[in-house]
């Protein structure tokens, strides 16, 4: 008997689950916080509190995480050096360190413009090895040939040892910008991606696992090992897409919108016949559009544990904080600290000076920290201390844009109340300390003229109706958002039909059933182990697997005859247009029979789906001027072994 282990590094919350594979049964799942700068710290206490029984026959690892988008956003990637080869024009910056452009390139057939100026390309290589930790090269139209992106890796790789990201390996996709974004983004992430991977394969073999890895891609596939560390970034919204997985899986729904409630943000997204549905521009990342393709989705700031605080109304958000009912378990001392803690004058609150607001260091020691940082973190030690515990130590108020910095650099964590303590003190969810909850609670609702309970209920009810807001706004995208805020406030007396289930998972969801049913006419579903969704998802995703192809005429002169077909490992030419539709649907389902199984699929259980879209202007009467033929492979439900 094989089982098979999922592992979801959220935001907040690492989660874990074994599934046994000849019948997909979930038989033993965790959940720990997630740890910062270290993930793997939150890994290992996950993994510690599942059964070593069921752990010791694990023959498969898929993990999802918020790796390569957290660092992405906090903009704390390796140093780059990019090549761009042909004749470029650049709209923008680009995320590269260090940039050059060099003679070189083809033309939409592939054929060469003008030779690779090599020359170039050694003098800046030789110049950048000891400054960047990688390379990335895009040249002009190597989706249709990319003889000149592997002449430039290959001398690139000789003269320095550093990894090389090529364009054409990430996107069959036009577009020299997106692609030379998209590469140097990828090359970024590669030190940081096999880190982390060299710390998730020695914690299997330290437990003595003999376990395939793999992770899962931000379009709801997985990809092995050795494709996630030269193609880190193709895992960025792998979080959100292992939800919308785990939601159809758990669930048994191959058609749903899922909300999916973590501690960081709510993310919506939807589900068609087993297949989520792509953002066909490629994902937006940090500002920067890539061309890699993503789940389509949408992020709410709001999450279980956003900071609730108050200036002149109850505000929820945006930032993350530590729940209060957390900090207790974690720290001895802090209910006696937070309940002596003084309440501050009205005129005085902002979203630091809050009288449930807390801060302690993580252990992270970020570089380039400024006096003011440094003055501070010596202040912040691993105890937690409030503003008012800061301002007697430094016999000032510290700095709010200090505060920001440390806290965006992970360097400390802030703690206060949040949507998870109004639960605690509700009864709906008692995994940590309701006294603390309760504690925090009374100190802030005294600005509000409500009751302790009048006001998480209203925190609560909050909560939910922003996951219906950002739900109808996705599935209405362009419709008007102020038309679906004023539904929700009451003011247009009417209620929005979805005629698809909506499945929730993630922390504590079935808390906001009711309140999410009086707000949408739809079938709510909270599928049971809907805490662990995203790590069910992790594992579920190599269930599916997607390509395309591209045909087109050799030349527009005479295009009926002479045809070019670029493949995901390259290109060839045929005579006759029916010749190479053949090679494009064999070649097709054999890479995508080929890689399913080797995710220990049975070929009896894939199925093959082909879709083929053709451009041509009005009026043509030749063959297309471009076939694409796109291969989708699903598993058959319930088959995972």
């Amino acid at each position: 008997m094989q089982y098979s282990l999922g592992i979801d590094a959220g935001g907040t919350y690492t989660d874990t689950v074994i599934l046994r594979d000849s019948d997909s049964r979930i038989l033993d799942s965790s959940k720990a916080i997630t740890t910062y700068p270290d993930l793997m710290i939150g890994i290992r206490n996950a993994i510690d509190k599942l059964n070593p029984e069921y752990l010791s026959k694990v023959k498969l690892v898929s993990v999802s995480t918020t790796l390569s988008t957290n660092t992405i956003l906090e903009k704390t990637g390796y140093p780059v050096g990019l090549i761009l080869v042909g004749d470029y024009t650049v709209p923008r910056e680009l995320p590269a360190d260090y940039c050059i452009t060099v003679r070189g390139g083809h033309d939409s057939n592939g054929d060469e413009l003008e030779p690779l100026d090599l020359a170039a390309v050694e003098q800046f290589a030789v110049s950048l090895k000891k400054k960047v930790s990688a390379f990335a090269v895009s040249s002009y139209f190597s989706t249709r040939n990319p003889e000149h992106e592997l002449k430039v890796k290959e001398v690139i790789l000789k003269l320095t040892g550093h990894p090389v990201v090529c364009g054409y390996e990430l996107s069959q996709e036009l577009g020299a910008y997106e692609r030379a974004s998209t590469a140097v983004l990828n090359a970024q992430l590669i030190p940081i991606t096999y880190q982390f991977i060299h710390s998730i394969t020695a914690e299997i073999k330290e437990r003595n696992l003999d376990a395939k890895v793999l992770m899962l891609k931000c379009d709801g596939s997985v990809i092995d090992i050795k494709g996630a560390k030269l193609r880190p970034i193709e895992t960025i919204f792998s979080g959100p897409a292992a939800s919308i997985k785990g939601a159809s899986h758990l669930s048994g729904l191959d058609t749903c919108a899922v909300i999916d409630v973590g501690g960081t943000s709510t993310d919506v997204s939807m589900i068609k016949n087993g297949v989520p549905e792509l953002c066909e521009k490629g994902a937006v990342v940090g500002g920067w559009q890539t061309r890699v393709k993503a789940i389509r989705m949408e992020t709410s700031a709001n999450g279980g544990d956003s900071h609730v605080w108050f200036k002149k109304c109850v505000r929820i958000g945006p930032r993350r904080v530590m729940p209060l009912c957390v900090a207790a378990v974690q720290y001895p001392n802090f209910k006696e600290k937070l309940e002596k803690n003084p309440v501050p004058l009205r005129t005085m609150l902002s979203e630091h000076i809050q009288p449930t607001k807390f801060f302690i260091r993580t252990g992270a020691e970020p570089l380039n920290l400024t006096e003011s940082e440094k003055k501070l973190l010596d202040v912040i030690k691993d105890e937690p201390l409030s503003i008012h515990e800061i301002l007697n130590k430094m016999k000032r108020f510290p700095s709010p844009a200090v505060l920001d910095s440390l806290i965006q650099q992970r360097a400390i964590q802030a703690i206060g109340f949040t949507p998870t303590d109004a639960l605690h003190v509700l009864g709906e969810y008692n995994e940590w300390d309701v006294e603390a909850s309760t504690i925090g609670a009374k100190k802030l609702s005294r600005f509000t003229q409500m009751g302790v309970h009048a006001f998480c209920r209203k925190i609560k009810h909050q909560v939910a109706k922003n996951m219906v807001y950002i739900l109808m706004s996705f599935i209405m995208e362009g419709k008007g958002k102020e038309g679906i805020k004023k539904m929700l406030e009451g003011e247009i007396p009417v209620q929005y039909k979805l005629n698809i289930p909506i499945v929730l998972i993630g922390g504590p969801v079935k808390a906001y059933y009711e309140e999410i049913k009086a707000l949408i006419d739809a079938e709510i579903i909270v599928p049971e182990q809907a805490q662990v969704g995203n790590a069910v998802g992790a594992l579920v995703g190599k269930g599916i697997k997607r390509i395309e192809i591209i045909i087109r005429p050799s030349s527009m002169e005479n295009p009926d005859e002479n045809f070019l077909v670029f493949t995901p490992t390259g290109r060839k030419k045929f005579e006759q247009y029916g010749m190479a539709v053949e090679y494009s649907h064999k070649t097709g389902e054999e890479f995508i029979l080929n890689s399913m199984k080797d995710f220990g699929l049975p070929e009896g259980s894939i199925k093959v789906n082909t879709s083929m879209e053709y451009l041509s202007p009005p009026g043509w009467k030749h063959t297309p001027m471009e076939t694409k033929i796109i291969f989708v492979g699903t598993c058959i439900p319930g088959i995972f072994n």
